[in-house]
Protein backbone atom coordinates (compact mmCIF):
# COMPACT_ATOMS: atom_id res chain seq x y z
CA UNK A 1 0.00 0.00 0.00
CA UNK A 2 1.14 3.50 -1.09
CA UNK A 3 1.56 6.16 0.89
CA UNK A 4 -0.90 8.98 1.42
CA UNK A 5 1.09 11.80 2.01
CA UNK A 6 4.67 13.19 2.66
CA UNK A 7 6.15 11.39 5.21
CA UNK A 8 8.92 11.41 7.67
CA UNK A 9 12.03 8.51 7.01
CA UNK A 10 14.65 7.90 9.26
CA UNK A 11 17.80 9.94 9.37
CA UNK A 12 20.95 9.37 7.26
CA UNK A 13 23.09 6.21 8.29
CA UNK A 14 26.19 6.76 11.00
CA UNK A 15 29.38 8.37 9.47
CA UNK A 16 27.77 11.06 6.99
CA UNK A 17 29.83 13.26 8.83
CA UNK A 18 32.90 12.17 6.55
CA UNK A 19 30.95 12.25 3.46
CA UNK A 20 30.75 16.28 3.77
CA UNK A 21 28.12 18.84 3.66
CA UNK A 22 25.90 19.73 1.22
CA UNK A 23 26.00 17.50 -2.37
CA UNK A 24 26.48 19.96 -5.18
CA UNK A 25 25.90 17.22 -7.81
CA UNK A 26 22.98 15.58 -6.11
CA UNK A 27 21.75 18.55 -4.15
CA UNK A 28 18.50 16.57 -3.63
CA UNK A 29 19.76 13.82 -1.66
CA UNK A 30 21.06 13.20 1.62
CA UNK A 31 25.27 13.25 1.60
CA UNK A 32 25.56 9.79 2.20
CA UNK A 33 23.34 8.93 -0.48
CA UNK A 34 25.11 11.45 -2.64
CA UNK A 35 28.28 9.73 -1.92
CA UNK A 36 27.39 6.56 -3.65
CA UNK A 37 25.84 8.15 -6.21
CA UNK A 38 29.48 9.43 -6.87
CA UNK A 39 31.07 6.37 -6.25
CA UNK A 40 28.79 4.19 -8.70
CA UNK A 41 29.11 6.79 -11.88
CA UNK A 42 32.79 7.18 -11.07
CA UNK A 43 33.11 3.23 -10.97
CA UNK A 44 31.29 3.70 -14.41
CA UNK A 45 33.19 5.19 -15.94
CA UNK A 46 36.64 3.71 -14.27
CA UNK A 47 35.44 -0.29 -15.01
CA UNK A 48 32.77 -0.34 -16.76
CA UNK A 49 34.00 2.34 -19.02
CA UNK A 50 30.88 4.12 -19.76
CA UNK A 51 30.52 7.02 -22.77
CA UNK A 52 30.66 10.59 -21.33
CA UNK A 53 26.99 10.31 -22.39
CA UNK A 54 25.76 7.37 -20.90
CA UNK A 55 26.98 8.78 -17.98
CA UNK A 56 25.86 12.11 -17.80
CA UNK A 57 22.47 10.99 -18.73
CA UNK A 58 22.18 8.33 -15.84
CA UNK A 59 23.32 11.44 -13.56
CA UNK A 60 20.49 13.37 -14.86
CA UNK A 61 17.91 10.78 -14.41
CA UNK A 62 19.15 10.12 -11.16
CA UNK A 63 19.49 13.57 -9.55
CA UNK A 64 15.94 13.63 -10.86
CA UNK A 65 14.59 10.69 -8.91
CA UNK A 66 16.66 12.18 -5.98
CA UNK A 67 14.72 15.31 -6.24
CA UNK A 68 11.33 13.82 -6.96
CA UNK A 69 12.22 11.83 -3.48
CA UNK A 70 12.46 14.51 -1.73
CA UNK A 71 9.26 16.28 -2.61
CA UNK A 72 7.27 13.03 -2.52
CA UNK A 73 8.85 12.08 1.23
CA UNK A 74 8.98 15.46 2.40
CA UNK A 75 12.82 15.15 3.28
CA UNK A 76 16.48 14.55 1.21
CA UNK A 77 16.36 10.91 0.63
CA UNK A 78 19.29 8.90 2.78
CA UNK A 79 19.75 4.81 1.95
CA UNK A 80 17.33 3.97 4.59
CA UNK A 81 14.85 5.54 2.75
CA UNK A 82 16.23 4.64 -0.93
CA UNK A 83 16.41 1.38 0.33
CA UNK A 84 13.07 0.99 1.94
CA UNK A 85 11.01 2.34 -0.78
CA UNK A 86 7.99 1.16 -1.88
CA UNK A 87 6.07 -0.27 -5.33
CA UNK A 88 3.84 3.04 -4.68
CA UNK A 89 6.70 5.07 -4.27
CA UNK A 90 8.41 4.05 -7.90
CA UNK A 91 4.78 4.23 -9.39
CA UNK A 92 4.43 7.76 -8.67
CA UNK A 93 7.53 8.53 -9.77
CA UNK A 94 6.54 6.59 -13.05
CA UNK A 95 3.16 9.03 -12.70
CA UNK A 96 5.73 12.05 -12.53
CA UNK A 97 7.86 11.48 -15.43
CA UNK A 98 4.78 10.76 -17.63
CA UNK A 99 3.12 13.71 -16.44
CA UNK A 100 6.01 15.46 -17.40
CA UNK A 101 5.84 14.34 -21.11
CA UNK A 102 8.34 11.63 -20.93
CA UNK A 103 7.91 8.85 -23.73
CA UNK A 104 8.16 5.06 -22.78
CA UNK A 105 11.06 4.43 -24.35
CA UNK A 106 12.68 7.74 -22.12
CA UNK A 107 11.45 5.96 -19.10
CA UNK A 108 12.26 3.12 -19.06
CA UNK A 109 15.94 4.19 -19.73
CA UNK A 110 15.53 6.28 -16.28
CA UNK A 111 14.59 3.06 -14.74
CA UNK A 112 17.48 1.05 -15.95
CA UNK A 113 19.70 3.82 -14.61
CA UNK A 114 17.76 3.75 -11.45
CA UNK A 115 18.05 0.63 -10.96
CA UNK A 116 21.69 0.18 -11.73
CA UNK A 117 22.07 2.25 -8.73
CA UNK A 118 20.72 0.22 -6.24
CA UNK A 119 22.07 -2.69 -7.76
CA UNK A 120 25.52 -1.13 -6.79
CA UNK A 121 23.94 -0.10 -3.34
CA UNK A 122 23.02 -3.98 -2.91
CA UNK A 123 26.63 -5.17 -4.08
CA UNK A 124 28.12 -2.32 -1.85
CA UNK A 125 26.47 -3.90 1.58
CA UNK A 126 23.99 -0.64 1.72
CA UNK A 127 20.48 -2.06 1.56
CA UNK A 128 18.34 -3.58 -1.11
CA UNK A 129 15.42 -1.31 -2.76
CA UNK A 130 13.70 -4.28 -3.99
CA UNK A 131 10.68 -2.47 -5.12
CA UNK A 132 12.31 -1.20 -8.34
CA UNK A 133 12.26 -4.96 -9.67
CA UNK A 134 9.15 -5.08 -8.11
CA UNK A 135 7.33 -2.66 -10.74
CA UNK A 136 6.64 -3.63 -13.94
CA UNK A 137 8.47 -1.22 -16.54
CA UNK A 138 6.47 0.39 -19.94
CA UNK A 139 5.72 -1.15 -22.28
CA UNK A 140 7.37 -0.17 -26.23
CA UNK A 141 6.32 -1.19 -29.42
CA UNK A 142 9.51 -1.73 -31.40
CA UNK A 143 9.65 -0.19 -34.17
CA UNK A 144 11.86 -1.38 -37.41
CA UNK A 145 14.65 0.56 -38.62
CA UNK A 146 13.48 2.48 -42.06
CA UNK A 147 16.62 2.40 -44.38
CA UNK A 148 16.56 3.83 -47.63
CA UNK A 149 16.29 2.15 -51.15
CA UNK A 150 19.30 1.10 -52.75
CA UNK A 151 19.36 3.41 -55.45
CA UNK A 152 18.99 6.36 -52.87
CA UNK A 153 21.43 5.62 -50.44
CA UNK A 154 24.08 5.11 -53.26
CA UNK A 155 22.94 8.59 -54.58
CA UNK A 156 23.24 9.42 -51.30
CA UNK A 157 27.12 8.44 -50.74
CA UNK A 158 27.49 9.89 -53.95
CA UNK A 159 29.87 12.94 -54.74
CA UNK A 160 27.54 13.47 -58.07
CA UNK A 161 24.57 14.22 -55.95
CA UNK A 162 25.92 17.50 -55.01
CA UNK A 163 26.67 19.02 -58.15
CA UNK A 164 24.70 22.26 -58.04
CA UNK A 165 25.90 23.00 -54.59
CA UNK A 166 27.34 26.50 -53.56
CA UNK A 167 29.94 25.23 -51.34
CA UNK A 168 33.52 24.78 -51.77
CA UNK A 169 34.28 21.32 -53.76
CA UNK A 170 36.78 19.74 -50.82
CA UNK A 171 33.38 20.07 -48.78
CA UNK A 172 31.39 18.58 -50.50
CA UNK A 173 33.45 15.69 -51.11
CA UNK A 174 34.00 15.12 -47.64
CA UNK A 175 30.55 14.93 -46.98
CA UNK A 176 30.56 12.16 -49.57
CA UNK A 177 33.14 10.22 -47.92
CA UNK A 178 31.68 10.49 -44.78
CA UNK A 179 27.99 9.39 -46.05
CA UNK A 180 30.14 6.67 -47.79
CA UNK A 181 31.27 4.96 -44.65
CA UNK A 182 28.01 4.66 -42.87
CA UNK A 183 26.58 3.07 -45.98
CA UNK A 184 29.73 1.12 -47.53
CA UNK A 185 31.01 0.28 -44.05
CA UNK A 186 28.02 0.56 -41.88
CA UNK A 187 29.46 3.07 -39.48
CA UNK A 188 27.74 5.20 -36.48
CA UNK A 189 28.42 9.00 -37.31
CA UNK A 190 30.55 9.36 -34.28
CA UNK A 191 32.97 5.91 -35.45
CA UNK A 192 33.57 7.59 -39.18
CA UNK A 193 34.38 10.71 -37.66
CA UNK A 194 36.84 9.38 -34.41
CA UNK A 195 38.81 7.96 -37.38
CA UNK A 196 42.71 9.95 -37.33
CA UNK A 197 44.18 10.66 -40.49
CA UNK A 198 46.62 7.68 -40.17
CA UNK A 199 43.52 5.42 -39.81
CA UNK A 200 42.52 6.44 -43.35
CA UNK A 201 41.06 4.07 -45.33
CA UNK A 202 42.30 4.77 -48.72
CA UNK A 203 44.20 3.60 -51.03
CA UNK A 204 45.67 -0.21 -50.85
CA UNK A 205 44.32 0.38 -46.87
CA UNK A 206 40.87 -1.38 -47.04
CA UNK A 207 39.99 -1.91 -43.44
CA UNK A 208 39.48 0.70 -40.90
CA UNK A 209 39.31 0.21 -36.82
CA UNK A 210 36.64 1.99 -34.63
CA UNK A 211 35.74 2.42 -31.45
CA UNK A 212 32.30 2.01 -31.05
CA UNK A 213 29.48 1.58 -28.24
CA UNK A 214 31.07 0.38 -24.56
CA UNK A 215 34.54 1.20 -26.00
CA UNK A 216 34.45 -1.94 -28.30
CA UNK A 217 37.43 -2.17 -30.96
CA UNK A 218 36.36 -3.39 -34.10
CA UNK A 219 37.90 -3.65 -37.79
CA UNK A 220 35.37 -3.38 -40.60
CA UNK A 221 36.18 -3.60 -44.47
CA UNK A 222 35.83 -0.75 -46.14
CA UNK A 223 34.80 -1.20 -50.05
CA UNK A 224 37.13 0.40 -52.91
CA UNK A 225 34.18 3.14 -54.03
CA UNK A 226 34.11 4.83 -50.51
CA UNK A 227 38.42 4.40 -50.59
CA UNK A 228 37.81 6.27 -53.91
CA UNK A 229 35.75 9.30 -52.48
CA UNK A 230 38.09 9.05 -49.10
CA UNK A 231 41.10 9.75 -51.77
CA UNK A 232 38.94 12.50 -53.68
CA UNK A 233 38.25 14.42 -50.22
CA UNK A 234 42.07 14.18 -49.06
CA UNK A 235 43.32 15.34 -52.83
CA UNK A 236 41.79 18.49 -52.38
CA UNK A 237 41.49 19.14 -48.30
CA UNK A 238 43.22 22.59 -47.84
CA UNK A 239 44.55 21.34 -44.48
CA UNK A 240 47.40 18.27 -43.89
CA UNK A 241 46.16 17.44 -40.41
CA UNK A 242 48.97 15.25 -38.48
CA UNK A 243 48.67 11.41 -38.06
CA UNK A 244 46.74 11.95 -34.87
CA UNK A 245 44.60 14.44 -36.05
CA UNK A 246 41.13 13.92 -37.44
CA UNK A 247 40.67 12.64 -41.23
CA UNK A 248 37.86 14.71 -41.63
CA UNK A 249 37.77 18.77 -41.04
CA UNK A 250 35.64 21.18 -40.53
CA UNK A 251 35.88 24.36 -42.43
CA UNK A 252 38.61 26.18 -40.46
CA UNK A 253 40.49 22.96 -40.10
CA UNK A 254 39.39 21.59 -36.40
CA UNK A 255 36.96 18.21 -35.47
CA UNK A 256 34.22 17.70 -37.93
CA UNK A 257 30.91 17.97 -35.76
CA UNK A 258 27.92 15.36 -36.61
CA UNK A 259 25.96 18.08 -36.52
CA UNK A 260 27.21 19.41 -40.39
CA UNK A 261 26.50 15.85 -41.65
CA UNK A 262 23.39 15.91 -40.43
CA UNK A 263 22.78 19.10 -42.42
CA UNK A 264 24.49 18.29 -46.13
CA UNK A 265 21.81 15.25 -44.76
CA UNK A 266 18.59 17.46 -44.71
CA UNK A 267 19.62 19.53 -48.13
CA UNK A 268 20.13 15.89 -50.10
CA UNK A 269 16.92 15.13 -48.66
CA UNK A 270 15.18 17.89 -50.12
CA UNK A 271 17.58 17.75 -53.42
CA UNK A 272 16.39 13.67 -54.06
CA UNK A 273 13.06 13.92 -52.36
CA UNK A 274 13.54 11.71 -49.72
CA UNK A 275 11.44 11.11 -46.37
CA UNK A 276 12.21 12.93 -43.20
CA UNK A 277 13.30 9.30 -41.86
CA UNK A 278 16.31 9.38 -44.51
CA UNK A 279 19.28 10.28 -41.79
CA UNK A 280 22.82 10.02 -41.38
CA UNK A 281 21.88 6.88 -39.28
CA UNK A 282 19.43 5.30 -41.50
CA UNK A 283 22.62 4.63 -44.04
CA UNK A 284 24.25 2.01 -41.74
CA UNK A 285 20.20 0.59 -41.01
CA UNK A 286 20.44 0.41 -44.97
CA UNK A 287 23.96 -1.28 -45.28
CA UNK A 288 22.30 -3.58 -42.86
CA UNK A 289 19.61 -4.34 -44.53
CA UNK A 290 20.74 -4.45 -48.01
CA UNK A 291 23.58 -7.02 -46.48
CA UNK A 292 20.67 -9.63 -45.67
CA UNK A 293 19.04 -8.99 -48.95
CA UNK A 294 21.42 -10.47 -50.80
CA UNK A 295 22.30 -13.10 -48.38
CA UNK A 296 24.50 -11.70 -45.54
CA UNK A 297 24.87 -13.90 -42.67
CA UNK A 298 23.79 -12.35 -39.55
CA UNK A 299 26.48 -13.30 -37.32
CA UNK A 300 28.95 -11.37 -39.98
CA UNK A 301 26.48 -8.54 -40.46
CA UNK A 302 26.14 -8.28 -36.30
CA UNK A 303 30.28 -8.18 -35.72
CA UNK A 304 30.35 -5.91 -38.69
CA UNK A 305 27.63 -3.21 -37.34
CA UNK A 306 29.65 -4.19 -33.60
CA UNK A 307 26.23 -5.02 -31.94
CA UNK A 308 26.89 -6.77 -28.00
CA UNK A 309 23.42 -9.05 -28.96
CA UNK A 310 22.70 -11.10 -31.55
CA UNK A 311 19.20 -10.15 -30.93
CA UNK A 312 19.49 -6.50 -31.98
CA UNK A 313 20.55 -7.45 -34.98
CA UNK A 314 17.59 -9.87 -36.02
CA UNK A 315 15.45 -6.62 -36.19
CA UNK A 316 16.70 -6.29 -39.91
CA UNK A 317 15.21 -9.63 -40.34
CA UNK A 318 11.59 -8.50 -39.89
CA UNK A 319 12.66 -5.33 -42.31
CA UNK A 320 13.98 -7.47 -45.12
CA UNK A 321 10.25 -9.64 -44.90
CA UNK A 322 8.35 -6.59 -44.17
CA UNK A 323 10.41 -5.09 -47.78
CA UNK A 324 9.73 -8.35 -49.09
CA UNK A 325 5.55 -9.20 -48.24
CA UNK A 326 5.42 -5.56 -49.49
CA UNK A 327 7.07 -5.97 -52.98
CA UNK A 328 4.67 -8.80 -53.35
CA UNK A 329 1.64 -6.91 -52.72
CA UNK A 330 3.06 -4.77 -54.89
CA UNK A 331 3.55 -6.57 -57.97
CA UNK A 332 1.68 -10.00 -57.94
CA UNK A 333 -1.46 -10.86 -59.10
CA UNK A 334 -2.83 -12.08 -56.64
CA UNK A 335 -2.21 -9.64 -53.92
CA UNK A 336 -5.19 -7.27 -55.66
Amino acid sequence: MGHSGPMTRTSAAMGDEDVGGEDLIFPGAAPALAHEARRWLAHLNAERRASPHTLDAYKRELRQFFRFLADHLGEAPDLTAFSGLLPADVRAYMARRRAEGLESRSLLRSLAGIRSFARHLEREGKGKASALGAVRTPKIARSLPKPLTATAARAVASAEARDGEARAPWILARDAAVLGLLYGAGLRISEALSITRAQAPCGSVDSVTVLGKGRKMRSVPVIAPVRAAIDAYLEICPYKVGPDGPLFVGQRGGALSPRIIQLAMERLRGALGLPDTATPHALRHSFATHLLARGGDLRTIQELLGHSSLATTQIYTAVDSSRLLEAWRSAHPRAR
